[in-house]
């Protein structure tokens, strides 16, 4: 025994080395250049094949008895093999083996297991009798799935038999489709059930190489195949979908093997890192799309990989469907009643809750039934989807829906009628977008499905965004959603004609990616199917305007001003009338929801409601009369106050102070906060007299006083400081928000006649504790500190880029430019986020004592789109600004 491994030793060494040349020059082979699927299969195989011989090779050089066998199970049972997945074995013992009670069988397993890893073998072992192995596979499917493919490497065949007929015996078919069904709807669940991820995992997610093993894992469990041509020859799939099965099989291999060799380990995952390099192992290269004159409408070469990969998974996904279905009829055959047919008209039947054709031809013979399928989908009670005799109609009638098709005047009709139904919009269309019709019959539509966005605020494709966009309008006018965004609801119960807003959300970002203003294209493009589908001018012309202005208004709400009354004044003029702002308004809602989970929040809504509401005011015939205004907000202030006991004229210590810019920018409801806060100390300071050193008086006027309160809006922290104003004051409370991890929504800076800077801040924690009086506490305390305090600066955080950010940096933009009225400047930034960045900005504008009156910081996803309004005599001179622009960039960049 002591000389066994002395005599192993040299020959471990050689066949690890013998390992390693054969893997490399096969992994060489998977590596080359080129987008060719033809070989990869076979590559696996080879890999697999490798892997095999080296482990007859250990195993014999381990010297197990004649009763054992090595197993491949999982997916190296299958025979394929990717360079860095793991290698799972099964070794089979003898019935009655007990390895941990015979140390010489746990020594040579150990020992076998152990040259494995030495070897290089990324091995996943399991070692058991056939007893073992079946009660195992009992309680847990996912042994059961991963023993139903195994395969004999080494060892007793017989062994090997007796295992196969043991869990053949023990499997039940129907249960193990049930299992493995609801398995997969967990693994969607888990992935957001869409192929569309960003990131997708080209293995596990939806439309990925696990949504095909399923296929082949149920079909074998019930006897009716092991690989897609018997599947096709027993009538499962067709000689077309095996075809196609087997082409997207071998596109998501190559990706999935290119990954591995790219990131050097087990990596399935297509993330933003590794896109590009695999994109260009496949031969694309970034390209200018037809229309685009700037690098900005260029098409980077990820996207190409990415729009390829999408509508691989999608195909996928359709196929998933439709096999699966036809393995569920199959064994459920033999349950009475299960295929009872209602009929739905002459052409379509009810089966269970699924729309059947009436014949496989139906949609070749009848190219309207085609959308009449989704019509009767959206209308007809009790359904809940599509048969698979259904599916695979559509999908081999694809040729049917042509130039021809889309003209037809009976296909428009029947299309909306769909938008014009008073439910089921959103299910109708996504299930038209999940089958490819809605991209053959709107053609515009096709080119965006699948589409990447690399704004870095967008988390989904430009197809998906759309339908989410739908959904968002559609649930305003669903009085059961009514409680997600009341105003919203209130003005849509108002609304008449629903599918204006539904064909606005269909194509207003449908010309994303063509290069040129997809604002612009999308107007022409939506122009063109109203007339084609005989929509009435005036309802054209409304809709033309929502496709062209959908950005304005959420562009006015975050970058202007809204507290001038020309801001208001100029957009009230460009929308024109209440029913183009409300209309406006919804969609500009829903857009700003449906781009990503994290874009929208309260103080966006709050934002977006204000400037409905100020320009509904100016489009009543009113002209913006700031007196007027100002003189409401005090009343409706005062009579806040009053609910609060607070002694007659108390207010006017304060408000004696304050000029009409203050009044324009504040709702009452903070001017009352203001006021209470802020009067009794101020009356104090009044009635001592002009403060001296000697006497401590300053420590009612030259100290700050900062409250805190829980933002009106329900979101964040709304803080009032005020403190005697110093040029660095704005800089010192970015510094403390920074350093505490707050982020900043928005700034109102403001100085009163004595002196005092009266700021007003909108904030949010990276988690908002349920204790808020504690978090509200310490923001008052350290934040007076911190300004008190007069000390240096703080240093900026130095915030992590995330890695979507390093994969898809924007390119910083600033932009410095006088008002309309000559009086201050604006200052607009963009540029990709990270912490530290506002204070980056703050201190730059400090150091050449420039004044910020209003701050506007909107974060789009991982983009930051801020904007300033600022004063300051350097800003007069041009070799100033010059150098301000300079020093922001430098900043911007990091």
């Amino acid at each position: 025994m002591a000389q066994a491994p002395e005599a192993a030793g040299p020959d471990l060494g050689s066949l690890r080395q013998q390992y390693r040349s054969d893997k490399a020059a096969l992994l060489d082979q998977l590596g080359v250049q080129g987008s060719s699927t033809r070989g990869v299969r076979k590559a696996l195989q080879q890999l697999s094949r490798l892997t095999d011989q080296t482990l007859r090779e250990l195993w014999s050089m381990a010297g197990f008895g004649p009763g054992f066998s090595l197993i491949a199970v999982g997916g190296f049972g299958r025979g394929e093999l990717f360079p860095f997945s793991d290698v799972d074995v099964l070794v089979l013992l003898p019935d009655g083996s007990r390895p941990d009670e015979d140390a010489a069988l746990k020594t040579r397993l150990e020992g076998f297991i152990g040259a494995c890893w030495d070897l290089g073998l990324e091995i996943g072992s399991s070692v058991r009798t056939v007893a073992e192995c079946v009660a195992e596979a009992e309680k847990d499917v996912t042994v059961q799935t991963s023993l139903l493919e195994c395969r004999l490497i080494a060892g007793s065949k017989k062994a090997f038999t007796h295992l196969v007929e043991r869990l053949a015996e023990a499997m039940d078919p129907k249960a193990f489709f049930v299992a493995k069904t609801l398995e997969m709807r967990q693994r969607h669940t888990k992935f957001e059930n869409t192929p569309y991820s960003l990131e997708p995992n080209c293995k596990e997610s939806p439309g990925g190489l696990r949504d095909l093993q399923i296929i082949l894992w149920v079909a074998k469990a019930a006897g009716l195949g092991r690989s897609w041509d018997e599947l096709a020859r027993k009538g499962l799939a067709t000689p077309l979908e095996a075809r196609q099965i087997k082409a997207n099989e071998a596109l998501l291999s190559l990706i999935r093997a290119r990954l591995h060799l790219l990131a050097h380990r087990r990596e399935d995952r297509l993330v933003f890192d590794l896109q590009t390099a695999v994109a260009e192992s496949f031969g694309f290269k970034a390209q200018a799309p037809s229309g685009a004159t700037t690098a900005k409408g260029t098409r980077r070469a990820s996207e190409a990989l990415m729009k390829r990969y999408y509508w691989a998974a999608k195909a996928v996904t359709q196929l998933n469907q439709i096999l699966l279905l036809n393995i569920q009829e199959r064994l459920q055959s033999d349950v009475a009643g299960v295929d009872r047919l209602r009929p739905l008209n002459e052409r379509f039947y009810d089966k269970g809750g699924l729309i059947e054709v009436a014949s496989d031809n139906l949609y070749v013979q009848h190219p309207h039934a085609v959308l009449e399928t989704f019509h009767l989908y959206q209308t007809t009670v009790g359904i809940k989807g599509l048969s698979a005799r259904t599916l695979r109609a559509l999908y081999n009638a694809r040729s049917v829906m042509n130039a021809r098709f889309r003209s037809d005047p009976v296909n428009r009709a029947t299309f909306l009628k769909i938008l014009q139904e008073p439910e089921g919009i959103t299910h109708a269309m996504r299930l038209m977008n999940q089958t490819s019709v809605l991209g053959r019959y709107l053609w515009v539509f096709r080119h965006i499905v699948g589409q990447m966005q690399h704004d870095l605020f967008h988390v989904y494709t430009v197809d998906q965004h759309i339908l989410m966009v739908l959904r968002n309008v559609r649930r305003f006018f669903i009085a059961e959603h009514s409680h997600e965004y009341p105003f919203c609801s209130q003005l849509a119960a108002g609304w008449d004609k629903p599918w204006i807003l539904y064909i606005a959300a269909l194509f207003h970002d449908i010309a994303k990616g063509r290069g040129g203003d997809h604002s612009d294209l999308g107007a022409r493009d939506v122009r063109t199917f109203c007339h084609q589908h005989g929509i009435s001018r005036e309802d054209t012309r409304l809709i033309q305007y929502l496709v062209a202005e959908h950005l304005t208004m959420s562009r006015m709400a975050q970058k202007e001003d809204l507290s001038d009354p020309d801001v208001i004044a100029a957009f009230a003029k460009r929308v024109g009338n209440e029913r183009y702002l409300t209309a406006l308004y919804l969609l500009t809602v829903a857009d700003i929801r449906g781009t990503s989970p994290k874009v929208w929040n309260a103080w966006k809504g709050k934002l977006l409601e204000d400037l409905y509401r100020y320009t509904l005011r100016a489009l009543g015939g009113r002209a913006p009369d700031p007196g007027a205004v100002i003189e409401g907000r005090k009343r409706e202030a005062l009579s806040m106050l009053a609910l609060h006991a607070l002694p007659h004229q108390a207010h006017k210590a304060l408000w004696d102070t304050l000029d009409v810019s203050y009044f324009m920018r504040h709702e009452p409801d903070e001017i009352a906060w203001h006021t209470r806060v802020l009067s009794r100390p101020i009356a104090q300071a009044a009635a001592r007299g002009p403060a001296k050193a000697e006497d401590g008086a300053e420590a009612l006027l030259d100290k700050c006083i900062v409250r805190a309160r829980i933002s009106p809006e329900g979101e964040g922290l709304q803080v009032l400081v005020y403190a005697p104003d110093q040029h660095d004051l704005f800089v010192r409370i970015c510094g403390y928000f920074d350093s505490a991890h707050f982020s900043i929504l928005d700034a109102r800076v403001h100085t009163t006649l004595t002196g005092h800077a009266l700021d007003t801040f909108q904030v949010v924690a990276p988690t908002m504790s349920e204790h808020y009086r504690e978090l509200i506490a310490m923001v008052e305390n350290n934040l007076a500190q911190a300004i008190d305090e007069r000390g240096p600066l703080p240093t900026p955080t130095k915030g992590r880029l995330s890695r979507r950010v390093k994969s898809f940096p924007i390119t910083p933009r600033v932009d410095l430019r006088p008002d309309e009225k000559a009086q201050r400047w604006l200052l607009s930034i963009s540029a990709s986020d990270r912490a530290g960045l506002l204070y980056g900005i703050t201190r730059v504008l400090a150091r050449y004592d420039i004044s910020v009156q209003l701050a506007k910081v909107t974060t789009l996803g991982e983009r930051v789109e801020d904007t300033f309004l600022i004063s300051g005599a350097q800003l007069q001179v041009n070799k100033r600004q010059i150098e301000i622009e300079t020093e922001l960039l430098e900043t911007l960049e990091g």
